[in-house]
């Protein structure tokens, strides 16, 4: 089975490609517009007509959607988050009218909620900025082919986190402060006393193979999560036991827009459940291999020897 994942050099997306090669006869084309992509694709400048004359090149017997932008200006977010995945699903529908989409959308879709409360898929979506915004759109553009009988679903992942984490989410840029400031320094973060649902980036992608796995049709939209809010706060205290970090922790400020706007995000991930998925990896244990992970590529970079769990040795 081909399987192309588009945005394979992402964070999420490296994840999901390196689990589905084990599948048993799996073939995976890594796609995006990074020169370390198997095929470089531009979902965000990309029209039906190009992208449809590929993928009937191509014939890949599913395809996985990871691309996106968190950050940029809104012609890119607009671009990848919005634009992309109706003009995917378009050229789908034209080239390969069989072939299984899945598409990964966002929390950021919901907006703010009710403390105390879990989202089920059906809640009304209240993206509070540009990027749930535009994820939304992306996601509307899945779910109405879904609609109209198109084989596409969403997976709507919450605050992902693992090995490989990216700078711009607070587990990858605390880390990276970690290793910057050494054992005895002092890391100044913003408010971390907001709530959210953590799922580890391996857990998503075993989530995308239930999915490609799973019998059609599949519901629209399905909530990737941990199940559980858990303190922001939470992340750094993991981090700094994975490190066995001696130094501060010094919490000014209100900390991001959208914390401070969304105080509280906990998954109903009821529907996955009833698919066969379950979240495996412990917050702990996600950020360990995070730490592990981030410190074994240093001394890599730097020429240490590191014993087999990432350590110095």
């Amino acid at each position: 089975m081909d399987v192309l994942v588009l945005g394979a050099t992402g964070f999420l997306g490296g994840h999901i490609a390196e689990h589905l090669r084990t599948f048993p006869g799996a073939r995976v084309l890594r796609a995006g517009h990074s020169a370390a992509a198997d095929l470089r694709i531009d979902l965000a400048n990309e029209t039906v007509e190009g992208l449809a004359a590929l993928l009937a090149d191509l014939r890949p017997a599913a395809v996985v959607n990871c691309a996106g932008a968190v950050t940029g200006d809104a012609l890119l977010q607009t671009g990848l988050n919005a634009r992309g995945p109706a003009v995917l699903a378009a050229a789908l529908r034209a080239a390969l009218p069989g072939t299984r989409l899945v598409h990964l959308g966002s929390a950021a879709e919901y907006g703010a909620c009710e403390h105390g409360s879990s989202l089920a898929e059906t809640a009304a979506p209240r993206p509070g900025g540009l990027y749930g915004a535009t994820k939304l759109a992306g996601t509307l553009a899945v779910a109405d082919a879904a609609a109209e009988g198109q084989d596409a679903v969403v997976l709507r992942v919450f605050n992902p986190i693992g090995p490989g984490a990216p700078g711009t989410s607070l587990a990858g840029r605390l880390a990276a402060e970690l290793r910057r400031v050494g054992p005895d320094g002092t890391v100044t973060l913003g408010d971390l006393s907001a709530h959210r649902d953590f799922v580890d980036a391996r857990d998503v992608a075993r989530a995308v193979g239930t999915v490609l796995a799973a019998a059609h049709p599949l519901p629209p939209v399905v909530n990737i999560a941990g199940g559980e809010a858990r303190p922001v706060r939470a992340v750094a205290d993991a981090l700094v036991a994975a490190a066995r970090f001696g130094g501060r922790i010094e919490e000014h400020g209100a900390g991001s827009e959208r914390s401070a706007a969304v105080s509280w995000q906990q998954a109903d991930i009821s529907t996955a459940r009833a698919l066969g998925w379950e979240p495996r990896t412990t917050l702990a244990d996600s950020l360990a291999d995070l730490w592990h992970g981030l410190k074994a590529a240093e001394d890599a970079t730097n020429g240490t020897p590191n014993d087999s769990r990432g350590r110095a040795a």
